[in-house]
């Protein structure tokens, strides 16, 4: 699809890059020739994914917690030791459940909305600071989710999301004197190991919804990383403060009621 030397000698960090999507991120950046850190929480397993990228190109491990400001500057300097620089960024890490809204504890709120929103807004203004803005050019890509209609059922990540893209229309006006470009990718259900958790009446859900997709298919994770390979790439050069669906048209049809209804009908 792209050149093969298209991200040669770029330095790359994915949060969220030990499984599903942000692997498949972090796998194709290797494809095409870049180095590529990933960050998760959990040492164990992220060191075990690192050494299987490995396989692709040059991969490095580093346990961060994004909603922890303290362990990002800390990740920030082991990439200024180590390659010296950074040059994209890919917003990954996050996390929720379902849960419909009237029995969301504040505890279950708040973990979410820190996840999802306030780290990513963490890890964008440490590396903005630390590498972009200093380098005058840096590539911002958020990962988001299908909330364009909201997000019944989990109006906790919906409200997350949603603020990450505003959050990426405001940071890509604001730090455009920079040279950094913001985008985000919003993807729809995307076929990872992730659904096949989720309890039998919510599997029955999902082949459902997959049946009803206007594309007759649900996503794939390599899906989501294409487009984010054309957003972190020269081909974008003039776009920025974008968001871009990947969602089989998920956030133009469909009825957003359902997996609440679903949810609803397991409690």
């Amino acid at each position: 699809m792209f050149a093969a030397n298209l991200f040669n000698n770029k330095i790359i960090l994915v949060t969220g890059g030990r499984s599903g999507i942000g692997y498949a991120i972090a796998a194709s950046f290797l494809h095409y020739g870049a180095e590529v850190y990933i960050a998760s929480r959990k040492k164990e397993p992220l060191e075990i994914a690192a050494k299987e990228l490995s396989k692709l190109g040059q991969c490095h491990a580093i346990a961060c917690d994004i909603r922890e400001p303290e362990e990002i500057d800390k990740l920030a300097q082991h990439i200024r030791e180590k390659s010296g620089r950074l040059d994209i960024l890919i917003n990954n890490a996050g996390g929720q459940f379902p849960a419909p809204a009237h029995i969301v504890a504040e505890k279950g709120w708040a973990a979410v909305i820190n996840n999802n929103l306030n780290g990513t807004f963490y890890m964008s203004q440490k590396m903005a600071n630390s590498f972009f803005i200093p380098q005058k050019q840096g590539n911002i890509v958020n990962i988001t989710a299908n909330v364009a209609r909201g997000f019944p059922g989990m109006a906790h990540t919906g409200a997350a999301r949603a603020g990450v893209e505003n959050l990426t229309k405001s940071l890509g006006q604001e730090w455009a004197e920079f040279g950094i470009r913001v985008n985000a990718v919003a993807p729809g259900t995307i076929a990872t190991s992730g659904l096949e958790k989720y309890p039998q009446m919510m599997q029955a859900f999902l082949k459902e919804s997959e049946a009803k997709n206007l594309m007759n298919r649900f996503g794939q994770a390599e899906d989501v990383a294409n487009a984010v390979l054309f957003l972190s790439s020269p081909l974008a050069s003039y776009i920025s403060g974008t968001i871009l669906p990947v969602d089989g048209l998920e956030h133009l049809s469909g009825d957003r009621m359902e997996l609440y209804k679903t949810i609803m009908s397991l409690l």
